[in-house]
């Protein structure tokens, strides 16, 4: 009978159906043979597995992205982070590597990050005079950093799903990705000196400070999230509606770039997204509810436990699974399956479910990158011009940084948890 559900969600998947309804029709199937499972049980479970306040926060942080590229705001943050260290050698991918970071205390997804900073970033570079695959390569690597840095779209679904605490989740990703953005400007500097790269601007106060003021109140986004939650000022939840009335009040009243049209845009996009999301964790919740029910969570851990009990050895085997997984599926399907099958495995063997978060949301931002559904590859080759195949070569060196810090990650929980412990607990 378990067969049968896998088999049948596989299928679908296979025959063109989108991951939600793949979902949804597999657990169907698998109640129609198993007669012990009320069909009704289906609505029920997936009606519960949208019941859930954390989950208010995906519509406000998908909205509050939009409304910062549609506010011109990016362009802000690419000034400032072009005075802040466009005078290293390679200025410009230290400029792109920065200014992702910075967009990310604002938007939480990497496919924001590509298609609003990194439209800005590989024209710039361009023009510039920086070969096109590096633009594009460095501009992927750069926004995969979205959503490990607080605040992060897939670290609400995982809070969700794993019942952890998304405040520790968010304060779990900020080193993590830090870690990500200075293995990426070590790996631009390299190349600066292997290639014969200077730099793209000369460091001047004055210039650092007129940039500085024109973003001021963008970098406050950041803080205001961060420091919010941390001091208890708010609930993630609410730290995502706060960051939409904040875009609102920028595009508005500060600087005067957003118009009804535009919002009206921005807010049928919202509820688009919002709505895909939606309909992928309620089929989750049943699918996951019913691998629960029939012991599967505990043969996939009994079987892999009897292969080796050695942690770092299970979580090797897992970074394997969850590096092709994301492959082939987009990043919340890919949570909101897994984590019912392997948050049991990792609890088994003494991983905390915040660091497992951090680490399935960083091997999934690698599959951003990898054929054949890495969204932000398909977002970079429309916009660059290149193909799909070019820009997948483009990525790839950048991939090398990534996995180092994948490593780190893995086997260095300390640094994961170091600030949530200091923070939460």
């Amino acid at each position: 009978m378990t067969s049968i559900l896998f088999l049948a969600f596989l299928g679908l998947l296979a025959l063109g159906v989108p991951v939600a309804v793949a979902l949804g029709a597999g657990s169907l199937i698998y109640v129609w043979f198993d007669q012990s499972v009320p069909p009704l049980v289906v609505l029920h479970r997936m009606a519960s597995g949208i019941d859930s306040f954390p989950l208010l926060a995906v519509p406000f942080f998908v909205m509050s992205g939009s409304l910062m590229n549609s506010a011109g705001i990016t362009e802000r943050i690419f000034s400032f982070a072009t005075a802040l260290v466009g005078w290293l050698r390679g200025g410009l991918g230290h400029v792109n590597v920065v200014g992702s970071v910075i967009f990310a205390g604002m938007s939480g997804t990497a496919v924001a990050d590509a298609g609003g900073l990194g439209s800005i970033e590989i024209k710039a570079m361009r023009d510039h005079g920086y070969p096109l695959p590096f633009a594009v390569g460095i501009t992927g690597a750069s926004s995969t950093i979205g959503p490990i840095i607080p605040p992060s779209l897939p670290m609400v679904i995982y809070g969700v799903m794993a019942n952890a605490s998304i405040g520790q989740l968010f304060a779990a990703g900020l080193i993590p990705g830090l870690l990500m953005a200075v293995t990426l400007m070590g790996t631009v500097t390299v190349m600066a000196y292997r290639r014969g790269w200077d730099a793209d601007a000369q460091f001047r106060w004055a210039r650092l400070g007129h940039t500085g003021k024109r973003a001021f109140l963008p970098l406050m986004t950041p803080v205001l999230l961060v420091g919010g939650m941390t001091t208890g000022a708010f609930t993630p939840t609410e730290a995502a509606i706060a960051a939409t009335f904040y875009a609102l009040f920028l595009g508005f009243v500060v600087y005067r770039s957003l118009t009804l049209r535009s919002l009206l845009r921005v807010t049928q996009e919202t509820i688009e997204t919002t709505a895909v999301v939606m309909l992928i964790v309620a089929g989750a919740s049943i699918f996951g509810w019913l691998v629960t029910t029939t012991r599967v969570t505990e043969e996939v851990a009994a079987l892999v436990l009897s292969i080796t009990q050695e942690p770092w050895l299970v979580l090797l085997l897992v970074n394997i699974l969850l590096l092709v997984v994301g492959c082939f599926l987009e990043t919340i399907a890919a949570i909101t399956i897994l984590v019912p099958v392997l948050l049991p495995l990792m609890l088994k063997i003494g991983v905390d479910p915040v660091h497992f978060g951090v680490l399935m949301v960083l091997n999934l931002m690698i599959g951003l990158l990898t054929p054949p559904v890495g969204m932000v590859l398909y977002i970079l080759a429309r916009v660059s011009g290149l193909s799909f195949e070019q820009t997948m070569k483009a990525c790839a060196p950048f991939l090398i940084p990534l996995f180092l810090c994948l490593g780190l990650v893995t086997w260095w929980p300390e640094m994961v948890l170091w600030l949530p412990t200091l923070i939460y607990r």
